[in-house]
């Protein structure tokens, strides 16, 4: 089993517009949507280069441009990995070019979601924390990966009340395996 680098990093894509976040619906432990992401200082040389490396690797995509967001550090969200205790994120906005060609093992679909309907999945997320969902019902219809109901709130995209972001974070923190 592979080590924990405790580095990620996340790349949101927004189409021209900026009306609409490219989401996959992960393949891989823990369930949920979210923009491309992954472990940053494992095999790459920088943030900045895992994120140009994600986005090819997850979706088939070519990263353009590449912003760097105010948002990000540590968050206590674990992976399948062994040693995870949480990680140290960077996010940046990207601007991609060519055409689809999503990660048969990473990816189990990827869709263009209207900003609006952000909240939803982030609600479906909380529902599944509070325990008003069993993993079987969330993993069949998933909400928000738990890492990215934090990093969408830091970023204005959703709102969660205090109760709900802790039962998130709960939910984060413990191993994948365990939800």
């Amino acid at each position: 089993m592979k080590q924990c680098c405790r580095t990620s990093v996340g790349v949101i894509i927004l189409n021209t517009d900026r009306t609409e976040m490219l989401l996959i619906e992960r393949g891989t432990l823990p369930a949920g949507h979210a923009p491309v992401a992954g472990h940053a200082l494992d095999e790459h040389d920088s943030y900045r280069a895992a994120a140009h490396e994600e986005v090819e690797e997850e979706i088939g995509l070519t990263v353009t441009d590449l912003l760097a967001l105010d948002v990000g550090g540590y968050h206590p969200g674990r992976c399948r990995r062994a040693n995870s205790d949480g990680h140290f994120w960077e996010l940046f906005e990207a601007v991609v070019d060519g055409d689809l060609s999503p990660s048969e093992r990473e990816v189990r679909s990827v869709a263009w979601w209207p900003l609006a309907d952000l909240q939803t999945l982030a609600d479906r997320t909380a529902d599944y924390a509070a325990g008003r969902l069993t993993t079987a019902e969330f993993t069949a219809r998933p909400g928000l990966e738990p890492v990215w109901c934090h990093h969408l709130a830091e970023l204005d995209y959703i709102t969660l009340d205090d109760a709900d972001r802790d039962r998130i974070e709960d939910l984060a923190a413990t191993p994948p395996a365990q939800h």
